[in-house]
């Protein structure tokens, strides 16, 4: 008896403490889960800070309060940056800047005055700079002094972004020359402290902004990469080294067709422990907004219903990522192929995820988008067909005959240089005569799109050669002239495919050449005749 006691109170305790360590190890997960939740806990700050207005010898920028406004959107919409917490400044001064700046950072002390949050403080500055200061609207503010702001900040992690000329040299990129996107490892979970300071341009370089996407170059390109555009290993997070990556590699791509040439974004970071920071998560906020797919091997733009509206964001030919987080509502897509581009309106509802497939947009090929002002190279071309005009002076019938020109186009502006020949006749009691005309001329004209035709308007002017022979009875020997033409057309062309298109033209046009008096003297005399020209033309 006393045996089998023994052994069943051996049982319970072995029981015991099995359960025992059950319960130890749920607590210790428990704990640790705790620990996590709480250090993942994080409050996340931003100043973004845009001027138009430099000092008083620079040219006003047109987009630099709008990048820091769009840029403030991104940061809300799918950062995870409260509102509250979002400052912007347009066109702020110096001292109201470093306010704002000491301000928020009074704010971070306190949010990392509460037990287990980390703070993540985000400072953004687009507008004129040069390699000592940022210039307010006629103020200035050092950039040792915006540095030490920023770095003597409470928040465990820093981040300043300056888009702004020859702003590299708080990087200290020597001689300009260009940094690699950085190599930082950024984690989900903020697990350090430090700061990084990225820039738009090296120490010898201006920042450059573009009508046709309505920013900067960096801007434009950082912000699309938040959206999600640099996502490239597609786990719905946007971390700041792939933001910065997607920004360098197309302000690079962009800058280097500029006039003012190649454009090298740079950086410096300071950062102690592993890992960083997730800058924005577009997957986590698709149902609040709307997601835009992108097919690949053409880089695509997108604008808020018009293009007369903001650009929203952009998706590189090369992107591996191909998506964007958007707010519901209509956009204008359009994506650019080697030899035409694809345009049209989308429709984004909230929660939906949209492939934006070729059969949803329009083929448009670049000789027509040049004129729409949406390219920067021109397109050229020949151009041919049928022509005549009424008579002239020295002639009774119309001159009927054939023309060739080569029109180059550049954005709504054409010139176009034009030769052509025409045969006219006339006879009287005593002869008959052939007048054959040939001329050149050179057409500066203006197009105007609809969407199909297309319609223009120009003046033109140039040499003309005219030869007539005669048959008649008595002696009358051919008789060559030089002379000239100036006038005014109007037209119109249809559009065909894959470049070609139909071409109508009116004109009104003086032609001045030498006639011959009944008394044998010869006058320089005017003659005015009304022209038609019908050909085909093609496009490249």
């Amino acid at each position: 008896m006393t045996s089998r006691r023994w052994r069943a109170c051996r049982r319970f305790t072995a029981a015991r403490r099995r359960a025992s360590r059950v319960w130890f190890f749920l607590l210790a997960a428990c704990v640790y889960l705790s620990a996590r939740d709480a250090r993942a806990s994080v409050a996340r700050f931003a100043v973004l800070i845009g001027n138009n207005t430099g000092a008083s010898d620079e040219a006003v920028l047109r987009y630099a309060e709008n990048d820091a406004a769009r840029m403030g959107e991104a940061l809300k919409d799918v950062g995870g940056f409260p509102p509250q917490n979002v400052i912007v400044l347009r066109g702020e001064t110096a001292t109201t800047v470093e306010r704002a700046i000491i301000a928020t950072n009074d704010r971070v002390r306190a949010a990392v005055g509460q037990s287990g949050t980390q703070v993540v403080l985000f400072v953004y500055f687009s507008g004129h700079a040069d390699a000592m200061g940022l210039h307010l609207a006629g103020t200035r503010l050092e950039l040792d002094i915006m540095e030490q702001l920023v770095r003597s900040s409470a928040a465990a992690f820093r981040v300043l972004v300056l888009d702004a000329c020859r702003s590299g040299s708080l990087t200290r990129v020597k001689g300009g020359a260009p940094a690699p996107p950085f190599l930082l490892r950024m984690q989900d979970e903020l697990d350090n402290q430090g700061a990084v300071f990225l820039t738009s341009s090296a120490s010898h370089e201006d920042a450059q902004e573009s009508d046709e996407i309505g920013g900067s170059f960096f801007s434009h390109y950082f912000r699309s990469g938040l959206l999600g555009a640099a996502d490239d290993d597609d786990d719905g997070k946007v971390t700041l080294e792939e933001a910065y990556a997607y920004a360098y590699r197309w302000t690079l791509s962009a800058t280097s067709r500029t006039w003012a040439g190649t454009q090298h974004p740079t950086y410096r970071y300071d950062v102690r422990g592993r890992g960083g920071i997730v800058m924005t998560e577009p997957r986590a906020h698709a149902a609040n907004r709307s997601t835009a797919v992108f097919p690949p091997g053409r880089s695509y733009l997108i604008w808020q219903s018009t293009v007369a509206a903001a650009m929203v964001g952009e998706v590189a030919a090369g992107a591996a990522a191909r998506t964007l987080s958007l707010k519901p509502g209509r956009y204008l897509v359009r994506a650019r192929a080697r030899d035409h581009l694809l345009e049209g309106e989308v429709t984004l509802r909230q929660g939906e995820t949209l492939e934006i497939r070729d059969d949803r947009l329009q083929r448009v090929e670049y000789a027509r988008l040049v004129r729409k002002g949406g390219s920067t190279s021109a397109a050229h071309g020949p151009l041919g067909g049928y022509a005549f005009h009424t008579a002239l002076r020295n002639a009774a019938s119309s001159c009927q005959g054939a023309f060739v020109a080569y029109p180059i186009v550049l954005s709504s502006l054409a010139l176009v240089p034009r030769f052509e020949g025409c045969k006219a006749t006339f006879d009287n009691s005593y002869v008959d005569a052939s007048v054959t005309e040939l001329g050149a001329s050179v057409e500066v004209n203006y197009n105007y799109d609809l969407p199909i035709v297309s319609l223009r308007a120009g003046v033109s002017g140039g040499p003309v050669l005219s030869h007539q022979s005669f048959v008649s009875r008595g002696r009358a020997p051919a008789r060559t002239t030089f002379g000239g033409q100036m006038g005014v057309s109007v037209g119109g062309a249809i559009e065909l495919r894959s470049g070609f298109y139909l071409f109508i033209d009116e004109a009104l046009r003086t032609y001045w050449f030498v006639l011959e008096t009944g008394d044998g003297k010869e006058r320089f005399e005017p003659s005015l005749a009304f022209q038609q020209s019908l050909g085909i033309g093609k496009y490249w």
